[in-house]
């Protein structure tokens, strides 16, 4: 089987290629253009991408999106989780608005959040696979480790040891995170 990859984000790429080992992964269509993620969940948004990349390069296609809900913050920063310091926000940006708007809550057990995923493949016929992927945790005070990418540095995972998602290896991270448990989904879906 083989899947364009719709995310153009590198760090996602190699995470979904390693997830989806077996599977032949090819790089998006550097001449595509921007997809505008206007949706109003995680899945729209996904199938927003999904959907250009497969109309584009006439081939089936994988695609996600990611949210981070802070249960403090109501669910934010959510469907925006990648834009949350604006359109334009990098990592620590983002990471730096997270940490101040939580500055107030001082306990760590009240700074719950859960990532959340939603893997997809659109077949040029129309057909669609969809998997769910979700990691209950909470937001560190400081961002700590050099792995991973977005808000990694700071979601301390409640199955793992008490390190953040980049103090951990590939291999430890993607055994229990969100974007593991929806392409492990997805893997056994399509197989």
């Amino acid at each position: 089987m083989r899947l364009v990859m719709a995310s153009a984000n590198p760090h996602k790429v190699i995470e979904i290629a390693q997830l989806l080992d077996g599977i032949e992964i090819v790089a998006r269509p550097s001449m595509l253009g921007e997809v505008v993620e206007d949706g109003a969940t995680l899945y729209e948004n996904a199938r927003l991408k999904a959907l250009a990349v497969c109309e584009f390069a006439k081939l089936a296609a994988v695609a996600d999106d990611t949210g981070l809900e802070v249960d403090a913050l109501d669910g934010a920063p959510g469907v925006r989780s990648a834009r949350y310091s604006g359109d334009e926000a990098t990592d620590p940006e983002n990471i730096a608005r997270l940490l101040e708007a939580l500055s107030s809550i001082e306990m760590a057990g009240e700074r719950t959040a859960r990532f959340r995923t939603v893997a997809l493949v659109r077949f040029c016929d129309g057909r669609e696979l969809r998997a769910d992927g979700v990691v209950e945790g909470t937001i560190a005070f400081a961002p700590s480790g050099s792995g991973g990418f977005g808000y990694d540095p700071v979601f301390i995972p409640v199955d793992g040891d008490g390190r953040t998602f980049a103090e951990m290896s590939d291999v430890e991270k993607n055994s229990i995170s969100h974007r593991g448990r929806a392409f492990a989904e997805l893997a056994r879906l399509l197989s």
